[in-house]
């Protein structure tokens, strides 16, 4: 199924792979330009800095920018994580539930119906 050449699953399967690949660096290409121009509007503000410590204070404002971007990011994928094993928790006992309930519905209908027909055999 994969050539030699490419590794990795043949390109059918790998396509949300690669569309979420590319979502998250057109995300931190987009991240890095916001970060950049608030840092240069920074640097305007401070009209006594030299070229080179404005270039300095740039790349110190992108990191750190990104730096805290990142951790946001993580911390709310930890949650939607936990959220997601909840949910799943919650819906298997859920889904559990309901079946119990189907049993005891159609254990319920099986016994009527044995019942009914056990009195119209009695009856005749």
């Amino acid at each position: 199924m994969t050539s030699p050449n490419r590794p990795g699953p043949p390109p059918a399967r790998r396509g949300p792979s690669v569309a979420n690949e590319v979502e998250g660096y057109l995300l931190l290409h987009a991240e890095r330009e916001q970060a950049e121009r608030e840092a240069a509007a920074l640097c305007a503000r401070l009209p006594w800095l030299t070229t080179g410590q404005a270039e300095d204070l740039t790349r110190h404002y992108t990191e750190q920018r990104l730096g805290l971007t990142r951790q946001a990011l993580q911390v709310t994928a930890d949650r939607a994580k936990r959220l997601r094993g909840e949910y799943e928790t919650r819906y298997a006992e859920l889904r559990q539930t309901l079946l119990k309930r189907h049993v005891a519905c159609a254990s319920l209908l099986l016994v009527c119906s044995l019942v009914t027909s056990s009195l119209a055999l009695t009856a005749r």
